[in-house]
């Protein structure tokens, strides 16, 4: 692509009149008739004294032509992308000042009479397998580290149910529900994870050995469960015998008895906590 005349005066040939030329500014030009006849019938003109400032193999900004235009563009796209993320940066500095600023979650008020000591609460039901399997494994693993226990079954007592809401809200989830020394330490998944992990007997640090209990000849410890409830940690009432009724001589009436719960059973006296 080119012309003999314009290859012969770059070459420091003889200079043609109608090569070379000069403007009212005083810059010389070279005009070059491109004949090439598939793509651009166009002139293209050089300026030898203020050259071309880069090429577009070089990804910059040409002076020529729509090469610039087609450049232009390309930055232009790229630009709401560039505001995009330069605002979404600027949001997460702010939302982490406001999680700094933020006051503190409140924390979980601790279930009563859980002081030194692990309340688990769960449920003696079997309607629920999984929830079932998921209640004994617990309680099976906290067992394991010799810690005072205090099992509290929601199906047995009503009040523990109270308990538990009071203590956790609507964020209770599904049951077991495992409190160290009143500190919450969350269900079954928790605690089999801090057991695998070797953190849960950094948990119950602060929790009460439980005292075996020893055979009748005083040797050895007993494996059986407990001789007063059997290990449910309910017996029935003794004032009402489980009917949930007394009868007061004065009133002559019968009444509800003030001892038991709404199942007429009252905590075993020899295994509860």
């Amino acid at each position: 692509m080119g012309c003999t005349g314009s290859r012969h005066a770059l070459r420091g040939g003889v200079r043609s009149p109608h090569a070379w030329g000069r403007s009212r500014s005083g810059r010389a030009h070279h005009t070059v008739a491109l004949k090439s006849s598939s793509r651009d019938k166009s002139l293209l003109v050089w300026d030898l004294t203020n050259p071309v400032h880069s090429t577009p193999e070089s990804g910059a900004t040409a002076d020529y032509g729509g090469d610039e235009v087609c450049v232009r563009k390309r930055e232009i796209q790229r630009f709401p992308g560039i505001v995009r993320a330069r605002v979404s940066a600027f949001q997460q500095r702010i939302d982490a000042k406001l999680a700094k600023l933020a006051p503190p979650p409140p924390a979980v008020p601790p279930p009563p009479d859980s002081a030194r000591k692990v309340v688990v609460y769960l449920t003696s039901l079997r309607g629920v397998r999984k929830t079932y399997e998921d209640c004994w494994s617990t309680r099976s693993v906290l067992q394991s580290y010799g810690v005072r226990v205090d099992e509290r079954d929601l199906s047995m007592h009503a009040g523990f149910k109270d308990e538990l809401h009071a203590a956790l809200g609507s964020s209770a989830g599904r049951l077991p529900q495992v409190f160290a020394d009143g500190r919450h330490l969350g269900g079954a998944e928790e605690i089999r994870r801090m057991h695998e992990a070797g953190e849960l007997s950094e948990a119950l640090e602060a929790c009460e050995m439980a005292p075996p209990p020893s055979c009748p000849g005083g040797k050895g410890v007993a494996l059986e469960a407990c001789s007063g409830c059997g290990g449910v940690r309910f017996v029935p009432c003794e004032e009402c015998s489980g009917s949930c009724k007394v009868f007061v001589e004065e009133a002559g009436t019968f009444r509800r008895c003030p001892e038991c719960n709404e199942n007429g059973l009252v905590r075993c006296p020899l295994c509860s906590l």
